[in-house]
């Protein structure tokens, strides 16, 4: 169901606003713009998709007063775009961005906007602590501190709660950018920020927590079904990643709306 912009607003044609979405006055829309359900957009902003581009809004997206989105431009469900904020380039599902450009700053906590996500700490001593999100856990490796060098190690089946079948290494990634963004279908993964530091975002598609690595001896794990997004690295950020399968495209989820009607029908 969709209404026609009020008048107060500028619009194209082209395009749709949904019935329950929320234009305050002043919004100004120029070229197609697609606004999803439950969508909030503050007073002052400027939609520009161009000539031949297209704005997009997920359900639930919130675009603060002041902001500029230009260009053609995806803001996924319940991402928070913060007052005076410039966007060019695709806003990631519950993500919150800032700036100018805008940059990925955290991650929603619920699905009002309440809030980011409190970090997770690790255990101070050997062991797992379970989180909010289902089947994710985080862990505590042993590690041992010595004059002739440091150590830190996990055993398969048993510390790390799979047999791992390959490993790869994230490193070099410049600190404004988002890796990951998908789930996995059947792979369990296991990971380890061995330098540096980096934050690991956990979404079950109902519940999501924010992990800081930053020690070797801390382990994260993703069990299949999990929608994972690293970010926040280190310039001297190397992240191990230990994963129960062999490599498989095919068993990747990328799409977050797919990743959410396959939680649905599982559930």
């Amino acid at each position: 169901m969709t209404h026609a912009v009020p008048d107060n607003m500028l619009a194209s044609s082209r395009g749709r606003v949904a019935a329950s979405a929320h234009l305050a006055p002043g919004v100004v829309i120029n070229g197609a713009c697609d606004i999803g359900e439950h969508c909030q957009i503050d007073a002052g902003v400027i939609l520009d998709a161009g000539k031949d581009g297209t704005i997009v809004l997920e359900d639930g997206a919130h675009v603060q007063a002041g902001a500029v989105v230009a260009g053609t431009v995806i803001i996924a469900r319940q991402a928070l775009v913060q007052a005076g904020a410039v966007v060019t380039r695709d806003v990631p599902p519950h993500s919150v961005v800032a700036g100018n450009p805008a940059q990925i700053i955290g991650y929603t906590v619920s699905d009002d906007h309440a809030g980011r996500n409190t970090v997770n700490q690790a255990p101070s001593a050997p062991g797992v602590t379970r989180s909010s999100v289902r089947g994710v856990t985080l862990h505590r490796l042993p590690k041992v501190l010595d004059l002739r060098g440091n150590l830190t190690v996990g055993e398969f089946g048993r510390s790390v709660p799979f047999d791992a079948k390959r490993y790869f290494m994230v490193f070099g990634v410049p600190n404004a950018e988002v890796r990951g963004e998908h789930a996995h279908r059947t792979c369990h993964q296991f990971l380890v920020c061995a330098h540096g530091s980096l934050a690991v975002v956990a979404d079950d598609g109902i519940n999501r927590e924010e992990f800081q690595l930053d020690d070797p001896s801390v382990g994260i794990h993703l069990p299949p079904l999990t929608w994972g997004v690293q970010y926040k690295y280190s310039p001297d950020a190397v992240l191990m990643v230990f994963a129960s399968e062999f490599y498989d495209a095919e068993e990747y989820i990328r799409d977050y709306a797919d990743f959410i009607r396959l939680v649905e029908k599982k559930d």
